[in-house]
């Protein structure tokens, strides 16, 4: 494992199939009665989210407490940087307060590699604007591995706000990595460049999108990030880009449906097909906790 793990770059084919594995391990472990293990004694895991978040905070939360870390909660709103303090002078603050990992999330791309340049710990990326979130792609990953098996040949179309996503260009680069076949569909003005690639097909109709799917994943619409005019109404983007029920009749017949949250119903996604049996929605927040504890692990054994 390197030191940081910022963009799923960071690792090796071998090193994502490690963690999944590992992860597996921890999934069971999270079955006990007694959900607790001593991996990180001693460790102190730093919390440092400069933007709102639940599912990811919590998990990585979590993650931290089953495996017995001590855990800093760093608060923007509350921090020297209301007094103009740099980042550079914040992190070198709580560096010296000998926290090991750094779990980072910022809406800014790129403040991850700032501040793993100024401490002598590991800084694991949460999610940095829309450039990279590389421990949502491993969960997503994850999934896949524990239904099918393998991710090699799978079917995996991704639907939604794609060029505003981190998740999409993290899964993107673990599919590839992992032998998957790779569909996106999205409207024209949510498909960016970085994303013309021979590897990975785009169309802009569903119906061809989720033909022999076995992995549909909706992305949601990142209004906090979007320009305004990227599309001309709520209403029409459901009608020509929404997850529904019909459309699941040209996908394969256990396709499975994902969404890294939270979801908008009745705009990426409906809502019957959030909740039917194909969704695997709230298991991925469970695989979520479980490969983050595989992730810890990995950064201390390696």
């Amino acid at each position: 494992m390197r030191k940081h793990l910022i963009t799923l770059d960071d690792l090796s084919k071998e090193q994502i199939i490690s963690i999944l594995e590992q992860g597996k391990a921890f999934k069971e472990i999270l079955s006990r009665p007694i959900k607790k293990i001593p991996t990180l004694r001693g460790k102190t895991i730093g919390l440092l989210f400069f933007e709102p978040s639940t599912r990811t905070k919590l998990s990585f939360e979590l993650a931290a407490k089953r495996m017995s870390a001590d855990i800093v909660n760093f608060s923007a709103s509350t921090s020297s940087l209301k007094k103009n303090e740099s980042i550079k002078d914040t992190v070198m603050t709580l560096d010296a307060m000998k926290i090991d990992i750094y779990v980072v999330r910022h809406p800014s791309p790129g403040v991850p590699y700032i501040i793993a340049d100024h401490i002598k710990g590991s800084v694991i990326n949460a999610g940095d604007g829309a450039h990279s979130h590389p421990t949502q792609a491993i969960l997503d990953l994850y999934t896949m591995w524990e239904r099918f098996g393998s991710i090699k040949g799978l079917n995996v179309t991704i639907v939604g706000d794609v060029k505003y996503s981190r998740v999409v260009r993290s899964d993107i680069s673990g599919l590839l990595k992992m032998g998957a076949n790779i569909t996106l569909c999205t409207p024209k003005t949510l498909l960016p460049r970085y994303v013309i690639d021979s590897r990975v097909r785009h169309t802009f109709d569903m119906k061809k999108a989720v033909k022999d799917a076995d992995v549909i994943m909706g992305l949601r619409m990142q209004k906090e990030r979007q320009d305004s005019g990227i599309i001309p109404d709520e209403v029409e983007y459901n009608h020509f880009f929404g997850l529904k029920s019909h459309l699941l009749e040209h996908a394969s017949k256990d396709v499975m449906i994902m969404h890294p949250g939270p979801i908008n119903r009745g705009i990426e996604i409906d809502g019957e097909v959030a909740d039917s049996k194909n969704s695997v929605i709230n298991e991925q927040v469970t695989n979520g906790l479980a490969t983050r504890m595989s992730i810890f692990y990995h950064f201390v054994e390696n």
